[in-house]
């Protein structure tokens, strides 16, 4: 039969400053919030809808921490966990995260008038068998949407 399938691919900007943090066994973590905004509309009046997702990057963590900000676009790729814990008072405590596998930085905020056009292409972060480095450029032009 068919296998399951858990895939989530998002576009929107990092809310706060990415944390970096190291495991016991010394592996770098990167976490931060993105967010997306979903249009829609009602009568003649349109409506936004901003969602919040916590992410996780395990892959090339410090060189990404080094690169995003608050404000910065990505793209990403990865799939949906939610992970639970016992708090010191005895409740149970859930957080869904996407596990991410891929990100790509659409721009950069620049924290001025700077340009934030999209222009600052790079990917950051991704599956090495696909053969792209870490600094690789990449053109506007191949991106899928």
């Amino acid at each position: 039969m068919f296998g399951d399938i858990n895939k989530i691919e998002l576009m929107g900007n990092v809310v706060r400053d990415p944390e970096l943090r190291f495991t016991p066994s010394g592996a770098a973590v990167l976490n931060f919030s993105l967010a997306t905004n979903r249009s829609y509309r009602v009568g003649e009046e349109w409506k936004d809808e901003v969602s919040f997702h916590n992410i996780v990057v395990w892959r090339n963590a410090e060189s990404l921490a080094k690169r995003l900000q608050k404000g910065t676009r990505v793209f990403l790729e990865g799939r949906s966990h939610t992970r639970s814990w016992d708090s010191d008072d005895g409740k149970k405590n859930y957080r869904t995260e996407v596990i991410v596998d891929k990100v790509i930085l659409i721009s950069r905020y620049t924290g001025g008038e700077g340009d934030n056009s999209g222009s600052d292409f790079q990917q950051s972060s991704g599956n090495s068998s696909q053969g792209a480095s870490s600094d690789e450029t990449i053109n506007p032009d191949d991106l899928p949407f």
